[in-house]
């Protein structure tokens, strides 16, 4: 029963040697060398191959090499093949650092001091105190709790959006589209940590941006398609937004001369904010491989409706 990787190779040879340390009993191998495809059990991948039901007659299990799944095309993967994204927990803390460092750097205006040093002037801003900066946070599953824990240190009001309930500590919660106002009116930081889904697609456009208080900032860690790209310069340029921290963007990587690299209140980094430690990620495979055989219920599990 092969384990079947495809996905970054310079990380795959980690994987690679993880998985001969700890599962030696377990063949594992790097995409294109797939040997046998009858004996693929198991693949993990960022973008799985077409037709991989028909490549690999025996496949049990899909992991994503993600947190999110949307780079995949599900209807590709048969529904009786479970399909699991990355739950290890340096994906978690990773986000949790970038998002930090993203909302102190709005909050303590970085952007301008970038600018000035560039322009040579030396002129302060006057701090505004963190409980009197509102951050609210788009998508409260794994990785939007535990962003919201970290931020709580600082002493921020936090409040939260979500498909479904969630009851967090400290936290005001939000749920459903008609609560969606109210949420964003008292939101001076938004961190959009959202799945892409169809309903998700487009989300951060000029009626949200509207409902933002004036001077707001944006912080978008989700995906690239979740943000209208001329609604959102359009909302920078008339003050509506006063900055952002971008770390997705659609295409990725963008092309030379896209207005993201030199606007002067844009933050960009390349799809960075969080990574798959090889380490960490194989012990996750390995136990969703254990509770797989033995009929357990399996973390990760995407639901297929939801896209997440």
């Amino acid at each position: 029963m092969t384990v079947l990787y495809k996905a970054n190779m310079v990380r795959g040879a980690e994987w690679a040697r993880f998985f001969a340390e700890r599962a030696p009993q377990l063949p594992f191998r790097l995409w294109p060398d797939i040997g046998d495809p009858a004996d693929v059990h198991y693949l993990v991948a960022w973008v799985p191959p077409d037709d991989i039901a028909t490549i690999f007659p025996n496949l049990e299990l899909v992991f994503s090499v993600g947190a999110g799944v949307d780079q995949f095309d599900a209807t590709k993967v048969p529904p009786h093949i479970p399909l699991v994204r990355m739950l290890e927990p340096c994906i978690a803390e990773t986000m949790v650092e970038y998002v930090t460092m993203a909302v102190l750097a709005l909050h303590r205006d970085l952007l301008h001091f970038i600018n000035q040093q560039k322009e040579q002037i030396w002129r302060e801003i006057r701090i505004t105190p963190a409980k009197r900066r509102r951050v609210g946070v788009m998508g409260l599953g794994r990785l939007g709790q535990a962003v919201l824990e970290r931020l709580s240190a600082f002493g921020f009001p936090l409040s939260g959006w979500n498909r479904s309930p969630r009851q967090i500590e400290g936290v005001t919660c939000y749920t459903g589209a008609d609560t969606l106002p109210e949420f964003l009116a008292q939101a001076d930081i938004l961190v959009c940590l959202l799945p892409l889904t169809s309903e998700t697609r487009g989300m951060l456009n000029a009626d949200l941006f509207a409902r933002l208080p004036r001077g707001a900032s944006l912080v978008n860690v989700g995906r690239g398609p979740h943000l209208v790209e001329a609604d959102f310069l359009a909302a920078l340029d008339s003050g509506a937004l006063s900055g952002a921290v971008l770390d997705v963007a659609d295409p990725e990587p963008l092309p030379a001369g896209h207005p993201f690299w030199s606007h002067p209140r844009i933050l960009l980094t390349p799809h960075n904010a969080s990574m798959t430690s090889p380490d960490s990620a194989v012990d996750f495979v390995l136990d969703v491989i254990g509770r797989h055989r033995r009929g357990e219920a399996l973390p990760g599990l995407v639901d297929r409706s939801r896209g997440y």
